[in-house]
């Protein structure tokens, strides 16, 4: 293994770890001594690979944005001239991964875009790694006809964030929708927003 290959593996290491803590033990709980014991590695790896705390929350951002993209798999999703039904799909099954078997990750974001309120040099880092998903968000509801394709990604992603929060921390935690019903939630989300255009691409 290269010298480069290694020390990228040890940084992954690094930012799974910080995530899975933030997950476990909230903010409070990240720290570099604790990193370095949960992941198993000498005291002081993780300060070799993010010296500060501000570098290792921005660590942390960067492997959340590759890990959720994912997740999300939205460089995957079907051609919208593929028909609406393909698309819910695709959309349905990546919420319903976000809740289940990635819900720590969900937690772990949480976590971060809170921070993010109280640190401006970090919110630049969170918004420039979820800029990739509203361009593919915005991309996506243009294809299918949107005449309101900024307005109506903000619509999509509020409903499942939304959705993600109440059912990963809030009044419904105890409760994980199935991904038929996240479809069916979608659908009319979809068909509200677009109308005539959603229908048609449906025939």
């Amino acid at each position: 293994m290269s010298v480069r290959t290694s020390a990228g593996a040890r940084a992954d290491l690094v930012a799974d770890t910080a995530l899975a803590l933030l997950a476990d033990r909230g903010m409070r709980g990240l720290t570099h001594r604790a990193v370095d014991e949960a992941a198993g590695l000498p005291q002081g790896s993780t300060s070799n690979v993010a010296r500060t705390r501000q570098a290792l929350l921005e660590l942390a951002v960067r492997r959340l944005a590759d890990r959720e993209a994912r997740v999300l798999a939205l460089h995957e999703m079907p051609d919208p001239r593929e028909g609406t039904d393909a698309l819910l799909d695709a959309l349905a099954l990546a919420t319903h991964r976000a809740l289940t078997r990635n819900r720590d990750l969900t937690l772990a974001r949480y976590e971060l875009a809170l921070e993010a309120t109280r640190r401006p040099e970090l919110r630049t880092y969170f918004d420039a790694a979820g800029a990739r998903f509203r361009d593919q968000l915005t991309a996506l509801v243009t294809g299918l006809g949107s005449t309101a394709p900024e307005r109506h990604a903000l619509s999509l992603t509020a409903w499942a964030d939304g959705l993600l929060f109440s059912c990963v921390a809030g009044s419904y935690h105890a409760q994980v929708p199935s991904a038929a019903d996240i479809r069916t939630g979608l659908r009319e989300l979809l068909h509200g927003m677009l109308g005539a255009a959603t229908s048609r691409a449906e025939e």
